[in-house]
């Protein structure tokens, strides 16, 4: 342990004498100077100087109390002698000495020398002697205050040793608690970044799976398209074979109808002829024979030979005549028309050609082709956007010409059928288109003249001798055929009327700039054609009409009289002829005519002939779902 200072301050005399001469003093000039007081006092007495230890040991506890001094009574008898100097100088009262301020070691190796043995002082000495009694007491008072205060110390030491420990426990126990926490938290971290992580991969693993489920769907969706695709085409080829069959089979039809009842018509002429030729033949072998017997020959008789030869030649006559009564038809128109179908078949036979050699689907062609035949509308913009678009499509290498051709006039003649068809506004496309390409224009009436015989003008009565049965008939007239039954007479005479509204608003399409190969020249060599061969009916009265709704006010300004004198025609001969067949169903159709005539509509431009610079709603945009506004008729 460290040394410990102590500082004992004293009073500075005890009657007259300084006690302290040195206030610095330490412990060891203490200890010299307390043995050099031990010397001299030994020196002075001879002998130790009894003394109690109990009175210093209770004076080192508290205050110090006066120092008393014991003589026996013979000493006191010897004192009495003495002055009274002597006497009181013997009785020496002891004072109190205050050590402030005293340093000292901790060590007890010294108390040794701090041990002073007592002696009976000297009368002479009883200052020393008081200073000296003073001195050990105040070395026992140190000794005791050395050792209260190193019990103190080692008390605090232990006090201190046992905070440290109880701090180094604590501290133990919270490195423990925090090394604890530490390897909680990171258990709960690695936890947490294992759960971070699995469910990473498992946002990973089911974003894959999700990515190969949408993989695998987008596979069998295409594929599911592509088998679509290939059935839609499959059945779009299969359409377009049996649409092809079918209108082979009905040209085919037609052709071998017409031809076949001319052959039969012949046929049965000539064996009517052969047979009355042989009976005739029979019977003047027979007369000769008879003159040649009887040897009789008159001149009567041969004129009545003569005369049988003239009446089988005559029946010949007749018969030969009733082929040609089946067809009414200009011959010039006939020839037109036979013209026009061989142009079509070469076209067709070429296409199946490409379709065979190339083995290539034609069909988005087409689809294109249709799309802008159904997108044509009443306006300028419109119809030149198409028609130039169209001869784009007719211009594409991708696709050969012919099929592009023959699609237009498929796809033209049927869109006639279509509600929403604007007559007028095709028309002027059909011109544009035509006019770049005359090719395109033969194929466009063949199709006409194949879908409504009454475009060539053209009609067939029906004769028993050259139709099997009414249904043929009604096929040759253009009736169409569904599962084996013949349409009603009401939806034929609708589409004859679509047809020859278009037709009527071709021939007297005048477009700038642009050559119409079948204008009113055109229009005009049919209606003469018509009101030269054609039968009045129903059928015929239709067409008739239709026609001269769309081009009867073209034809006027282009003809002006002469259209007056046909309509003058209409009026007395055709009416009257349809008048005069009294069916009570021509009536409407009539009425229309006439009102045609007599109001003098032909001076009228008809509705949607002038092509608008921008589309009005008003006037362009289907009223309903059955397209632009039409007049409503209904014939039959």
């Amino acid at each position: 342990m460290g040394a410990i200072k102590l500082e004992l301050r004293c009073p500075p005399k005890v009657h007259g004498v300084a006690a302290d001469p040195d206030p610095d003093w330490n412990l060891d000039s203490l200890l010299s100077e307390l043995d050099a007081l031990e010397k001299k006092l030994n020196a002075s007495s001879g002998g130790p100087v009894p003394f109690t230890k109990n009175q210093s040991r209770k004076m080192a506890k508290g205050r110090p109390s006066t120092f008393i001094m014991r003589v026996s009574d013979d000493e006191i008898d010897d004192l009495d002698d003495s002055d009274d100097e002597a006497t009181s100088a013997s009785l020496v009262t002891r004072k109190n000495f205050n050590f402030n301020n005293l340093y000292m070691s901790d060590e007890s190796d010294d108390e040794s020398a701090l041990e002073v043995q007592p002696y009976l002082m000297d009368e002479g000495n009883s200052e020393e002697a008081a200073l000296f009694e003073l001195i050990h007491e105040y070395q026992l008072e140190v000794k005791d205050e050395i050792r209260n205060q190193i019990s103190a110390l080692e008390t605090d030491l232990i006090d201190g040793s046992e905070k440290s420990t109880s701090a180094l426990v604590r501290v133990e126990k919270y490195r423990d608690a925090r090394r604890d926490m530490d390897k909680k938290i990171d258990t709960q971290y690695q936890r947490k970044l294992a759960e971070a992580l699995d469910n990473h991969l498992t946002a990973i693993q089911r974003d894959h799976e999700l990515k190969s489920q949408i993989e695998e769907k987008k596979i069998k969706s295409d594929a599911a398209y592509e088998e679509a695709r290939r059935k839609e085409k499959a059945l779009y080829e299969e359409k377009l074979r049996q649409e092809k069959a079918k209108a082979e089979a009905e040209v085919k039809l037609r052709e071998e109808a017409e031809r076949a009842a001319a052959l039969e018509v012949e046929r049965k002429a000539k064996e009517a002829a052969d047979k009355l030729a042989a009976e005739a033949s029979e019977s003047v072998a027979r007369a000769v024979a008879q003159q040649e017997a009887v040897g009789l020959h008159t001149d009567g008789s041969l004129a009545n030979l003569s005369s049988q030869s003239e009446k089988i030649q005559s029946n010949q006559t007749k018969k030969s005549e009733s082929a040609s009564d089946v067809v009414k038809a200009a011959k010039s128109a006939l020839i037109v028309e036979q013209g026009r179908l061989q142009k079509f078949k070469e076209i067709d036979e070429k296409n199946r050609e490409i379709q065979i050699n190339f083995n290539k689907d034609f069909s988005s062609n087409e689809r294109d082709v249709a799309r802008l035949i159904r997108q044509i509308r009443g306006t300028k913009d419109n119809v030149r956007s198409k028609a130039s678009e169209l001869v784009k499509i007719f211009s594409n290498p991708a696709c050969p010409q012919s099929i592009s051709i023959a699609a237009f006039a498929k796809k033209v003649v049927s869109h006639c059928e279509s509600p929403d068809n604007a007559a007028f506004a095709c028309a002027h496309v059909i011109v544009m288109v035509t006019s770049k390409m005359p090719y395109v224009m033969d194929v466009l009436l063949a199709e006409f003249h194949m879908a409504c015989i009454f475009t060539v003008p053209k009609y067939i009565v029906y004769s028993k001798t050259a139709f099997e049965s009414k249904e043929a008939y009604y096929k040759a007239l253009g009736f169409r055929e569904d599962n084996g039954k013949i349409e009603n007479v009401k939806d034929y005479l609708k589409r004859l009327e679509s047809y020859m509204r278009l037709y009527g608003a071709l021939v007297q399409t005048e477009t700038p700039n642009f050559q119409n190969a079948h204008g009113l020249k055109e229009g005009w060599a049919w209606l003469a054609r018509f009101l030269n061969t054609l039968p009045a009916n129903v059928y015929t009265a239709v067409a008739l009409n239709a026609f001269l709704q769309m081009a009867g006010f073209a034809l006027f300004r282009r003809y002006r009289r002469q259209f007056k004198k046909m309509l003058n025609v209409i009026s007395e001969d055709y009416l009257g002829a349809l008048q005069a067949r009294g069916d009570s169903e021509l009536k409407p159709i009539i009425a229309e005519i006439q009102s045609y005539i007599e109001d003098k509509k032909f001076l009228k431009e008809p509705e949607g002939r002038a092509l608008q610079g921008a589309l009005l709603s008003s006037v362009m945009v289907p009223e309903s779902d059955h397209g632009y506004n039409q007049p409503n008729r209904n014939y039959y």
